[in-house]
């Protein structure tokens, strides 16, 4: 109960405190009276005790209709008070008046919510003893009010050792009373939680007099609609006139630009009659504050002639996409943030459970919940809902789901982002959902540049439209926009081999084991998956073009010999760090292969057959780095386009096939470091400029050296070089010769064909005699070599 007012004087009160005092009077409230009085706040309350059963004063009558906000400590004997029942009634009276803004905030002390809505426990009780004493009006009046009550957003003090202790809950109440008393704008305030801070710095931009117009951008459901109507209701008095249009690109489809520019000049002009251009001149005399919600075309920001309002005019635009703001000249362009943690809590908790703080039970699931939502007031409010009333085994359940599939009623919605997206962007945003979200961005941009015209452009869009995001040179996307788009994909068919994309290893699984029919599968990813050994019958995927396997690892091989899978239109195949495949199989039949990654499979030992006809005139690039097992590798004479080969720490490697008739193959896109035992100087195509072959088990630089006559640096340090042919001395453009470490023991270098060589080093090396007569040598380094005699240089 509440007491009545010391005064005799009536005056206004900020909070009004109703509580039943035998239950919370000496401990509890009389602490969350301090803490309110402390931060300076006028709180109606005071020591008189009315009797139970006494009619509520004409003093607690005045005190609620004077105060802004009533807080109710519902305690487990708070209903057996006839007079705490009838505070109550006129307190939730306040409330349901549509002109008035009383606040109410229910603190459920050491009691139940679900006991309070619905009449039960110690309350049923109360009720009971109540209607013999009570008209039935009465009782019925005080019924409605508790349930009310009861379904109220509030505070849970369960007490006990796992809860919180009450100082920090009364820190919490302290709060939110300020903040709800501070806030023009209560509405909005409960429906987004964390709206405050971002209101301020609008509300700073709007009062400078460079800024015109204002851009609030982010993603679908982060509260750009709602920030705007904030800062809408709060300066809008300051201005003349003063529109807010909501889904403005929707209104324009359906209703045409011109009808709908008519119907606002009209309103903004106070004129109902036809609107003609001599508008401008008395739009320049009018101070007005205007929104433009969800606009997704530049010209829409215009094309009610805004350049025409008076002096001091403000527009206010939400967008989904930055580029529409930065093109339809927004002076200010405010990215609308994503909920902290704290208010993301506090935010679902109101949903899931019509509270302001989270039930103990429920912390650790309502933290996955949250987790998952990452900040979304939408998602938090959708999950919130469907929650509700709920158990924790269907919770439970629920966690299990969302990793499954996305919330419909929230994917509708999502679903609005992905409007005016083209083929390109679609396919983007569906790649990156189902199989590319957390790769390095360049590593995407790389391979859906093979698929699609222009896909760094389409990520760029789809960046600027909140659908992907960029962090740390790593391309992401909300959790909702992930679950959405693979539900996309699973809408296309029941049936997962008909659908453009697997991810799932059940799905593929299942798929390559009973289907036939897969035409309409253009993309597998499954890496990752532990069971998978084989990936068989994929001679129906004809139109795949991606295969994913990475960290299969239980995989042993792709597809037997005997399979005869024709896979015409596959481009990509990546096998990395698959750690049990020992060979690549036939990949004759994939005629269109263009990239083939096997890199840190290190039980990969060969791959397909010298005899084999691969006709890969389409692969570009192939990496076996780390392949610490494979010991050759066969005729690529075929693959005539071969931009990039990667054998870096190739251990067991011996010797690489013919590499000189390849054109497009580049000296700085060959790795051979860590090729410790390659035993043949390799054949590299003629133009190479630099050669690397330290620490390899080489033991000549053979004749076919004076095919590279364009090699400036031959780098043979550490190597078994015993003997250098004579051929090297017609490479004129040679600079820089490494043989240190090496066992040859005899250099002879004369001085007219070698005349650009500038540094030799055989330190270390095994030689003893060196004769050298090159006046262009500027460095020479013979250091630990066991010389015979000094050696004879050319005088510069």
């Amino acid at each position: 109960m509440a007491s009545s007012s010391s005064s005799s004087r009536q005056m206004k009160h900020q909070v009004f405190l109703s509580f039943r005092g035998e239950d919370t009077r000496l401990n509890f409230t009389v602490h969350l009276l301090q803490a309110l009085k402390d931060k300076g706040l006028n709180v109606f309350f005071d020591e008189e005790k009315l009797e139970k059963g006494e009619e509520l004063s004409h003093a607690l009558s005045q005190a609620i209709a004077a105060s802004d906000l009533s807080i109710l400590v519902l305690s487990k004997d708070y209903a057996s008070s006839q007079s705490c029942l009838a505070e109550l009634s006129d307190i939730m009276d306040r409330k349901r008046k549509p002109t008035d803004k009383h606040i109410v905030l229910p603190i459920f002390y050491h009691v139940d919510p679900s006991d309070v809505r619905n009449i039960g426990g110690t309350f049923k009780t109360s009720f009971e003893e109540h209607e013999s004493k009570r008209p039935i009006e009465d009782m019925k009046r005080w019924k409605v009010a508790f349930a009310e009550i009861g379904a109220s957003k509030g505070w849970h003090i369960e007490g006990g050792k796992s809860d919180r202790f009450e100082t920090e809950y009364i820190k919490d109440v302290v709060e939110y009373v300020l903040k709800k008393l501070n806030s023009n704008c209560r509405s909005v305030s409960e429906e987004l939680v964390g709206i405050d801070d971002q209101k301020k710095k609008l509300l700073v931009l709007i009062e400078q007099a460079g800024i015109h117009v204002i851009g609030l951008w982010g993603m679908s459901g982060i509260g750009k609609t709602t920030l705007a109507d904030a800062v809408y209701k709060e300066v809008s008095p300051k201005f003349e006139c003063s529109l807010f249009l909501q889904n403005i690109s929707e209104k324009i489809k359906k209703q045409g630009s011109e009808s709908l520019r008519n119907e606002l000049l009209s309103k903004l002009l106070n004129n109902t009659l036809s609107i003609g251009y001599p508008y401008h001149e008395r739009l320049n005399n009018k101070k007005i504050l205007l929104v433009f919600d969800d606009v997704t075309d530049p010209d829409q920001m215009d094309f009610v002639g805004v350049k025409y309002f008076g002096p001091g005019s403000k527009i206010i635009v939400t967008s989904r996409d930055i580029q529409v703001l930065r093109n339809g000249g927004a002076n200010h362009i405010h990215e609308v943030k994503k909920l902290n943690m704290n208010d993301s809590f506090q935010l679902f908790s109101t949903y899931a459970f019509q509270l302001l703080n989270l039930p103990v039970d429920f912390k650790y699931l309502s933290f996955k919940f949250v987790e998952y939502a990452q900040g979304n007031p939408l998602a938090l409010k959708v999950l919130g809902l469907k929650l509700y009333t709920k158990s924790i085994k269907e919770w439970k359940s629920e966690v299990t789901k969302l990793k499954q599939c996305g919330e419909i009623k929230l994917s509708h919605i999502l679903k609005s982002s992905l409007d005016g997206l083209d083929e390109i962007e679609k396919n983007i945003f569906l790649d990156v959902a189902c199989i590319f979200k957390g790769q390095h961005l360049n590593y995407v941009e790389k391979i859906l540049n093979n698929y699609y015209k222009g896909a760094r452009c389409g990520i760029s869009k789809l960046v600027g439209k909140c659908l992907l995001e960029v962090k740390y040179e790593s391309i992401s996307m909300h959790g909702m926009l992930e679950e959405m788009g693979k539900d996309i994909v699973m809408q296309e068919s029941e049936y997962p081999g008909k659908r453009s994309r697997l991810w799932n290893c059940k799905d593929v699984e299942e798929v390559i084991s009973y289907d036939k029919n897969l035409t309409n599968l253009r993309e597998i990813d499954v890496s990752y998956c532990k069971n998978l050994r084989k990936m068989h019958n994929l001679s129906g995927a004809i139109n795949l073009e991606l295969l994913r396997c990475i960290g299969c690892e239980s995989l042993v091989e792709l597809w037997s010999e005997d399979d005869h899978i024709e896979l015409v239109n596959l481009r990509e195949i990546y096998v990395s760090e698959c750690k049990n495949i020992r060979k690549i199989c036939n990949l004759s039949r994939a005629i269109n292969l263009e990239f083939l990654d096997c890199s840190y499979s290190k039980s990969l030992v060969e791959l397909w057959n010298e005899d084999d006809r691969m006709d890969l005139v389409h692969l570009r690039k192939i990496y076996f780095d780390g392949c610490v097992n494979l010991r050759k590798i066969p005729n690529l004479s075929r693959a005539i386009n071969l931009e990039f080969l990667g054998c870096s720490n190739c251990k067991s490697l011996v010797e690489l096939p013919c590499l000189n008739h390849l054109a497009s193959l580049h000296q700085y896109s060959l790795r051979l470091n860590g090729c410790y035992s390659l035993k043949k100087f390799p054949k590299v195509p003629r133009p190479f400029c630099s050669l690397d072959l330290p620490e390899t088990k080489v033991e000549e630089v053979s004749d076919s050296i004076k095919d590279l006559h364009k090699l400036e640096t031959l780098w043979l340090g550490k190597s078994k070089v015993k003997k250098v042919s004579i051929n090297i001395l017609k490479l004129e453009f040679l600079r820089k010769l490494d043989l240190s470490g090496c066992p040859i023991e005899e250099v002879s270098l004369p001085f007219d064909p070698l005349c650009n060589l500038q540094h030799l080093k055989m330190s270390g090396s095994a030689v003893k005699n060196v004769s050298i007569k090159l006046e262009s040598l500027r460095k020479l380094n013979l250091s630990g070599c066991p010389m015979v005699k000094f050696p004879e240089i050319q005088e510069a």
